[in-house]
């Protein structure tokens, strides 16, 4: 099949393989600036609004891409070379592919090339709204003290060089600055991280930050920009050489970086937009007074079971997701995991059919046309557990609850940070904390207790009698026997309970 390169003179040669834009694209003005154009964000929310550009009277909602670090200029120059366009594949269930070239991202910059540009389009009277994809990692937060972490050498750099910022705050606080010099509106700051409480947690460390850097734009701050909380949800995997290949061949489109997902997607929304927001409702999302339980039961359930299933996963041998949740001893401990430890500490989830929701999430790791690499679910894990894992194990101490498969899976992780799975094959550890993390793994093997006290990570937790002893279990066992019979052994003991 002959095959051309995706860019906007050659979109319309591409109606017979996938859904293309029907919208002109050279009228629709940017309205929201988006930091970390990366997989999630344009199989989410540039995906919702290229929807919603299909619909009448919306073309004020074009998206401006910004890559943010230094690694991110691949995207930066993927995009500008294809004209912001891109290629959606959802893998269905079945097996069949889903393709539409999303045209949202009407504009893109790369911040480390040219900071002032992003600083003068985030404060532009146009822009209404501003939405992150910024990891978890990237909120500053330290888990130990529960602040703002000012000794990050990233924040130094940006409260020494404030117009050349390296920061997400550094950039936000420039931009907020010449906005209110300039007696403009005030705008949107939207987070779609998987963080509990997203929109508090971006105002409280941007607000920590301008505090020191800029005192005199608090007060402005507080009485011009709302910090909307969302809940976002689409299970998006590394796009792989294959992927790209494929589209290529079978569909004629030469993608240099196609997004592929799962079919499910969710966004629920706090209705609290300081200068207007799009009708993303008219297109699937929910718009909510209070986000809270449904992040909560998210974070808990699915972005927690990817953790669990990519750490035991990747001691086991196993490279994908659907490896793991296939295998019967894995699924079984967590579909346990959820039910027990979880599921009591969710609160009230009124119209929530949660036995429904724990049944879809297994159903969604196992789509076998994925292929979610354990490697990405297991990067940045230091990160991740603090937010998906600790407040579980947290509730359930306060309750005298059970905390035995939690501290399993904090076990388990203490041995993957030595470095190597089961079978003696190397792991790769993708972690801003890899170094802190071996050496404590190789200490643990004399104290396990030792893996614990990283507090940047556990907090106190150390402190707990009965966490650290059920870790403890867990973890001269799975040393002993290996985590295939620990975990079976583990699901029958408490099968038998029940």
């Amino acid at each position: 099949m002959a095959s051309y390169k995706l860019n906007s003179e050659n979109l319309s040669k591409f109606s017979g393989s996938a859904a293309i834009p029907a919208y002109d694209r050279s009228d629709v003005k940017v309205g929201i600036v988006h930091v970390g154009i990366g997989g999630f964000h344009r199989a989410h929310e540039a995906y919702y609004t290229d929807q919603l550009l299909h619909k009448e009277g919306n073309k004020d909602w074009g998206i401006c891409g910004v890559a943010l670090l230094d690694f991110d200029q691949k995207i930066y120059q993927t995009l500008k070379d294809q004209d912001g366009l891109y290629t959606l594949i959802v893998k269905e269930l079945d097996g069949t592919l889903t393709k539409t070239i999303v045209g949202s991202i009407v504009e893109y910059l790369f911040a480390p090339e040219n900071p002032a540009a992003v600083i003068d389009k985030m404060a532009h009277q146009d822009i209404k709204i501003i939405t992150l994809t910024i990891t978890e990692g990237g909120y500053n937060y330290n888990e130990a003290t529960k602040k703002f972490d000012f000794a990050n050498p990233l924040i130094q750099h940006d409260l020494e060089n404030p117009t050349t910022p390296k920061t997400i705050f550094g950039y936000l606080t420039q931009a907020l600055k010449a906005r209110k010099e300039q007696h403009l509106k005030g705008v949107a700051i939207q987070s779609c991280d998987n963080v509990q409480g997203n929109g508090h947690m971006i105002q409280n460390m941007l607000l920590s930050y301008v505090e020191k850097a800029a005192p005199s734009l608090v007060e402005w701050i507080h009485a011009n920009v709302t910090f909307p909380n969302s809940m976002v949800d689409r299970i998006t995997p590394a796009t792989s050489l294959v992927d790209i290949s494929a589209l290529k061949e079978n569909s004629g489109i030469d993608d240099a970086w196609p997004v592929v997902c799962e079919p499910f997607k969710q966004w629920v929304i706090e209705d609290d937009f300081a200068a207007g927001r799009p009708a993303w409702e008219n297109v699937g999302a929910q718009f909510v007074a209070d986000v809270v339980p449904y992040e909560k039961m998210k974070l808990s359930l699915l972005n927690a079971g990817h953790s669990v299933l990519g750490i035991l996963g990747a001691l086991k041998g196993y490279a994908t997701i659907d490896e793991a949740v296939h295998d019967p001893a894995i699924s079984q401990f967590l579909k346990l995991y959820m039910d027990i430890e979880v599921t009591p500490v969710l609160g009230n989830l009124e119209g929530v059919d949660l036995k429904s929701y724990k049944h879809s999430l297994i159903q969604r790791f196992g789509n076998i046309y994925i292929k979610d690499q354990i490697d990405r679910i297991c990067s940045e894990t230091s990160a991740k557990l603090p937010i998906f894992i600790l407040p579980t194990i947290n509730a359930q101490l306060k309750e005298s609850g059970s905390v035995k498969l939690a501290a399993f899976v904090i076990a388990a992780w203490a041995i993957y940070s030595l470095g190597f799975d089961e079978n003696g094959n190397p792991l790769v550890i993708k972690d801003a904390l890899a170094e802190v993390l071996h050496q404590k793994a190789i200490e643990a093997k004399n104290e396990p207790k030792e893996f614990l006290s990283i507090e940047s990570v556990f907090g106190d937790l150390k402190k707990s009698e009965v966490f650290v002893n059920a870790y403890r279990e867990s973890y001269d066992d799975i040393l002993k026997h290996g985590v295939e019979k620990c975990v079976a052994d583990l699901n029958n003991e408490i099968l038998n309970k029940i």
